[in-house]
């Protein structure tokens, strides 16, 4: 029996599940949505908020934690749960998004250069190519100088302190290993979009590579701790507890390669599976075909993450494809910028599944401010900015019972934006997260229920 996970309901309908993740830092119900914690902070919210919301998980990036104040502060301290004062269960990304994002920023500037040196696997420095410099978007942050990008892994300059950082598979799970999330994701190649065929593939195949790394390093810590008398079952393994390791599925835009992928990494029966690559600049179409493609591939006794999708009309989606897990910065992006989301609008007979599910009603989306990746749809916020709140002095949504909304009208939320208040980032995070819980509350329900 999987002890990490079990599947209570199958749906009848399609391939949507509701089961129980268990780690050492709580039981997780999915599906179910992880806030993103980037470095160590739901940003504007403090832990017990976080609770009172009623979160089950959050996720916390590697890169960024590696960067400040370094996996090793976080080893002395305890691990992220005790540095950071979370006391629900973690997830951490690898490092990975990293590599895609120096790849792409780099092919949209040099494509010939790039794909000669990672064949050639020749370094490519400050230094010795001042009018070649390719920086990584990490999704608005900090955005570190490139190095080097091999088979072997990555090397960036922070743009923090100028610290040489490098992320191999193996560095990428002492990372984790030492942050102390309870399920960590193996070293990936995230690949930018557009890629070619044969780029994609290459990438896919060092993926793979990376996997088969990221276990056997996980395996070296497993005969260890036999050495020494405190085993661990299923890669699992630390000084903080279990840690759980995901494989994730590459491929791109490509059928073929999502479906290579997909079974490859079944096949090495990691405790669960990630899909990566997806939501990075394809269109919502694209970004759903690749989910669809490798449904039938994904394990039926594990966990599946879909890495970087929160969007509420893709939630409602892709769940069906069995999906257990989401991530995203959206919900909290989308509250700092004034989207307050509507649980009236998004529970409605009009706008929920199943009917939209299938109908495609949903495409149509409002881009979002500096990434065509992320869009807040006008049917499920509003914006608090307008004028028209000004004088408003109804609560934020009229079917949401929120602390926010019991306490707090449009109006207020207006005057707060509009000066700039650090407590209107704080409400309107609060506000968006306890929707996205109730949103896969509806969901698990529909699920029981054999309606999605």
């Amino acid at each position: 029996m999987n002890k990490f996970f079990t599947v209570s309901h199958q749906s009848s309908k399609s391939k949507a599940r509701l089961g129980e993740i268990r780690t050492d830092h709580g039981i997780i119900k999915t599906p179910v949505f992880a806030p993103c914690g980037t470095k160590g902070t739901i940003k504007s919210l403090t832990p017990q908020l976080v609770k009172d919301i009623g979160s089950q998980v959050a996720f916390v990036n590697t890169y960024h934690l590696v960067t400040h104040p370094g996996a090793d502060i976080i080893k002395k301290a305890g691990g992220i749960h005790k540095y950071s004062g979370f006391d629900i269960p973690l997830m951490s990304d690898s490092g990975g998004f990293q590599v895609f994002s120096l790849a792409r920023n780099s092919m949209t500037r040099q494509s010939n250069f790039y794909h000669t040196h990672l064949k050639s696997e020749k370094i490519t420095s400050a230094s010795s190519q001042k009018n070649q410099q390719r920086k990584a978007d990490i999704r608005g942050e900090e955005q570190p100088l490139l190095v080097k990008i091999s088979e072997d892994g990555v090397k960036f300059r922070s743009t923090f302190d100028g610290q040489l950082i490098e992320f191999t598979p193996e560095k990428s799970m002492k990372f984790q290993r030492q942050i102390g999330a309870d399920i960590n994701m193996a070293f990936d190649e995230c690949t930018y979009y557009p890629a070619t065929h044969e780029y994609s593939e290459r990438a896919m195949e060092r993926t793979h590579k990376w996997l088969l790394r990221c276990i056997k390093y996980k395996d070296s810590e497993l005969k260890f701790l036999s050495h020494t008398s405190q085993k661990r079952k299923n890669f699992s393994s630390s000084s903080f507890g279990n840690q759980y390791i995901y494989g994730v599925i590459q491929g791109a835009t490509f059928e073929d390669l999502r479906k290579k992928s997909a079974e490859f990494v079944v096949s090495q029966n990691t405790p669960g599976v990630a899909i990566g690559g997806v939501s990075v600049g394809e269109s919502k179409k694209e970004m759903r075909e690749q989910v669809k493609w490798v449904a039938d591939y994904l394990p039926k006794d594990r966990p599946v993450h879909l890495l970087g999708v929160g969007q509420i009309d893709d939630i409602i989606d892709l769940v069906k494809y069995g999906i257990d897990t989401f991530d995203c910065v959206e919900p909290t992006r989308l509250a700092r910028m004034g989207r307050l989301y509507q649980l009236s609008r998004i529970l409605s007979e009009n706008s929920f599944p199943p009917v939209l599910a299938t109908s495609g009603r949903l495409e149509k989306s409002l881009r979002v401010v500096g990434n065509p990746s992320f869009s807040a749809t006008r049917e499920f916020d509003i914006d608090i900015y307008k004028m028209v709140y000004k004088n408003n002095f109804e609560k934020v949504d009229k079917d949401c019972d929120c602390y926010v909304c019991q306490n707090f009208t449009k109006s207020y939320l207006h005057h707060l934006f509009k000066q700039r208040e650090i407590l209107g980032y704080t409400l309107a995070t609060f506000h968006n997260l306890w929707v996205m819980e109730k949103l896969f509350d509806k969901i698990r329900e529909l699920i029981s229920e054999d309606k999605i």
